[in-house]
């Protein structure tokens, strides 16, 4: 395991370490939702489309966590066209005023037809929240970090980076929400940003209906692969 990896192994486990210890004073404030989207074509094309994301948050005193693992799986009636597999998790320890933050957060991804096996990102570093009121939120991040890969023909790669963040978090109903999370993770070689834009409406008790944006540009890719890949979804939503 190389360093930054260490560290931020480390960094994580002493914010479990301190979730735990408030967690037995602390009536539990754990929020989770599913999503689950399908689309089945049948005749002259006949093609599945399967998305799935399951995620599950908590914001307390001096700790907010987040964990989320997401699948997509889209195939003809002969072959797999797209395959992907995300597991990310991510903590922030509040410095005094609440305002400003330390984050730490490490992220998964395998996706087939992307050139790579897989890559594993992680960075630390400072946050500030700079609107919150009782319909918005508003966090900008920036901190180092560093991502490992490993392409489809065996070879490895590993890259320090700088990770830039904007997240932002709109009420704009009782039954309506929209966010938009900006990320831009520069390497020295490679320079991965990501946008998810989503907005959903709550149809009855916890099920919602939402709809998904996301871009995607990677500037260095390997031969045969598109530097920008989009995907538009539309999912049910269940809230525990």
């Amino acid at each position: 395991m190389n360093k930054p990896l260490t560290l931020l192994a480390s960094a994580m486990l002493l914010a479990n370490n301190a979730y735990a210890a408030e967690a037995t004073t602390e009536k539990s404030l754990w929020k989770a939702s599913a999503e689950l989207g399908f689309v089945s074509t049948t005749g002259n094309t006949e093609t599945e489309t399967l998305n799935a994301k399951a995620k599950a948050s908590t914001d307390r005193e001096k700790w907010r966590h987040e964990a989320e693992v997401t699948s997509l799986n889209s195939s003809d009636a002969t072959t797999t066209t797209a395959q992907k597999f995300t597991l990310s998790g991510k903590s922030d320890y509040k410095l005094e005023g609440d305002k400003n933050f330390i984050f730490g957060t490490v992220a998964y991804e395998n996706e087939k037809f992307s050139g790579y096996e897989y890559r594993v990102t992680e960075a630390i570093g400072y946050g500030r929240r700079i609107i919150e009121d009782d319909t918005h939120t508003l966090d900008l991040e920036i901190g180092p970090g560093a991502r490992q890969s490993k392409l489809d023909n065996g070879d490895t790669e590993s890259e320090a980076l700088i990770r830039a963040a904007a997240i932002f978090d709109w009420t704009i109903s009782k039954t309506s929400k929209f966010g938009e999370e900006l990320t831009v993770e520069a390497g020295e070689d490679v320079t991965v940003t990501k946008s998810v834009t989503s907005l959903s409406s709550q149809i009855e008790g916890n099920l919602s209906m939402k709809v998904t944006f996301t871009y995607k540009n990677t500037s260095d890719v390997p031969v045969g692969v598109d530097e920008t890949d989009t995907e538009t979804a539309v999912t049910l939503v269940y809230n525990f």
